[in-house]
Formats: C-alpha cells, structure tokens, sequence
C-alpha cells in the first residue's frame, strides 16, 4: 500500500502517507460545492505534473553535477465540462539567474528528462499539457 484517504466530511479528506506518515488535506473547489481552502483532487493532478518533472530533471541534474534548487513551476489547471474533468494544465518554468547560464546540451537533456517523466507518461492525451521554457532560452 502506498497511502490512505480518509473522508472527513464537508467535502474534504485527509490523504497520509504510509511509509513515512505525512499527511495533507483536501477541499472541493469553490466551483464544485467546496471552501476550496486546500488542494482539491484535481489541483493535486495537475500539481503532481510539475512535481514529477522537476524531480526526474533533479536527479538527471545531479548526475551531471550540480543542482536545481530555487527552480519554481507555476501550474495553471484548465478545467472543462460536460464531462467535468481537466482539460489542460500549463506549467511555466522560472529558473534562478545561476542555471540559466547552463550550456544548451544540459537544457536539452534536463528538458527532455522532465517531458517524459512518469505522471506526463501517464497523463491521458486529451489532455493538453503546455510547458513554457521561455525562462530558458
């Protein structure tokens, strides 16, 4: 098992993880009868996108020998209807004064490692996922 999740009423849970107990709430969205005072499911999808990438390009980074810390990825989730679901999600890479200096090569290798990360691997094509680099060219 990886995690529980329990329900907690008024429209939120309590998600733990197993291994090391850490544990988070949701919320359903303001748009879908919630407080959205947390993560709803769906934030936590689109989130988990960028999270996987950055990790993934975090351990290609440090095989290359130097680090990542201070990039920051904002995620834009794009909810559609009728079926309610995500439709888009839009991350956009700021990356601090010291990585942008890298050489084109690592930017093409630390690129491709976050584009084909597991969660974008799994991602289901109608989705539209858009991902500016513009931070680095």
């Amino acid at each position: 098992m990886t995690s529980t999740v329990v329900y907690d009423g008024d429209l939120r849970t309590t998600c733990t993880h197993l291994r090391s107990g850490n544990a988070f709430e949701t919320d359903a969205p303001i748009d879908n009868n919630g407080k959205g005072e947390r993560f709803s499911p769906t934030d936590l999808m689109a989130t988990s996108l960028a999270t996987c990438m950055i990790t993934v390009m975090g351990i290609k980074a440090r095989t290359m020998g130097f680090d990542l810390n201070g990039v920051k990825i904002e995620v834009e989730k794009i909810m559609k209807a009728d079926p309610r679901r995500v439709g888009g999600i839009n991350l956009f890479f700021h990356i601090p004064e010291n990585l942008k200096t890298l050489d084109d090569k690592s930017k093409q290798i630390l690129k491709h490692t976050g584009n084909t990360c597991p969660v974008q691997q799994s991602i289901h094509p109608d989705i539209e996922v858009k991902v500016d680099w513009e931070a680095w060219r």
